[in-house]
């Protein structure tokens, strides 16, 4: 069931929380810990893509076991309202709504995930809050807030990895449409964002689309992103920070991932082997030990 709490202008958003309390081996720090029993530390608070109901990250491929999460809707998604002011969608604003998500919770300090355009807000975040911000994971993320564009040459050269998949050919001509400005296809390309294009990748695809065209279009609106004042402020955050891009990543390909790494002093880079825009479902396993890992070392207790 979800729980509420009240944006800086009134607005009423949801959030959900998710947690595994049963046995589990875990990666902690450099090590195994045998017998985790219940997920260490404060929660992490992990911002989905689209916007979008956050209901699509699920428990993050067993990332539960490690650390509570709190998974908040974003304004206009899934049970969170509608605002007053179609502007409050851009992504600045919402970056106010993780403040006072923060607020509601009683936290000092935040471990924060940003997952695809969620990333777009946790940068933001980031950048607006840094003496909030105790450690930062950035999932297969957007890059707009930061001023990094993915050229459809960079995209083309990431499909070609998948030319020996069976749905290749119709997923890279709807591709090719999309970037020559021909229209978008958005199912016939879907498979590019799985590393395996199975059953699971099918019903995650099911569950995982926007469903608020308003607040889609919002959040990049102008004035949403301040590139330059970003990358100027995550030079100077003190806090840990993950970036993690998927090997056959379609929307955030490794190179520009990369790009958006250099940007913060002493940032981990890790590209998973196999892995599409949605990593977690491709692999859980070596997702988790990654992402596990790394809030793990820096639980606060």
């Amino acid at each position: 069931m979800p729980a509420y709490f009240a944006a800086s202008d009134g607005t009423r958003l949801a959030h959900r929380t998710e947690h595994r309390t049963e046995d589990r081996k875990g990666i902690r720090g450099e090590g195994r810990a045998e017998g985790l029993t219940e997920p260490a530390g404060d929660p992490v608070i992990c911002l989905p893509g689209g916007p979008t109901d956050s209901r699509y990250l699920g428990d993050l491929g067993g990332l539960s076991a490690y650390r509570r999460l709190v998974l908040p809707d974003p304004r206009g998604t899934g049970d969170s309202a509608v605002p007053e002011d179609p502007a409050s969608y851009r992504c600045d604003r919402v970056a106010g709504d993780v403040e006072a998500l923060r607020v509601h919770l009683g936290l000092d300090r935040i471990d924060l995930l940003g997952h695809s355009g969620g990333a777009n807000t946790a940068v933001t975040y980031a950048a607006r809050y840094p003496h909030r911000v105790r450690s930062l994971a950035l999932i297969t993320p957007g890059t707009a807030a930061v001023g990094i564009e993915v050229r459809g040459e960079t995209r083309r050269t990431a499909a070609l990895l998948r030319k020996g998949e069976p749905w290749f050919p119709g997923a890279f001509a709807a591709l090719e449409a999309l970037t020559e400005g021909r229209g978008a296809d958005w199912d016939a390309i879907a498979p590019f964002c799985w590393g395996r294009w199975d059953e699971a990748a099918r019903r995650h695809h099911a569950g995982a689309r926007p469903g608020n065209a308003e607040a889609v279009a919002g959040f990049a609106a102008e004035g949403a992103f301040d590139p330059e004042s970003t990358r100027a402020a995550l030079v100077a955050l003190e806090a840990p920070v993950l970036v993690l891009a998927g090997e056959f990543d379609l929307n955030s390909p490794p190179g520009p991932v990369s790009e958006l790494a250099a940007l913060f002093p002493g940032a981990s880079f890790a590209v998973q082997s196999g892995a599409g825009h949605y990593p977690w479902i491709d692999d859980p396993d070596a997702f988790t030990a990654t992402v596990g890992a790394f809030f793990s070392a820096h639980s606060p207790r």
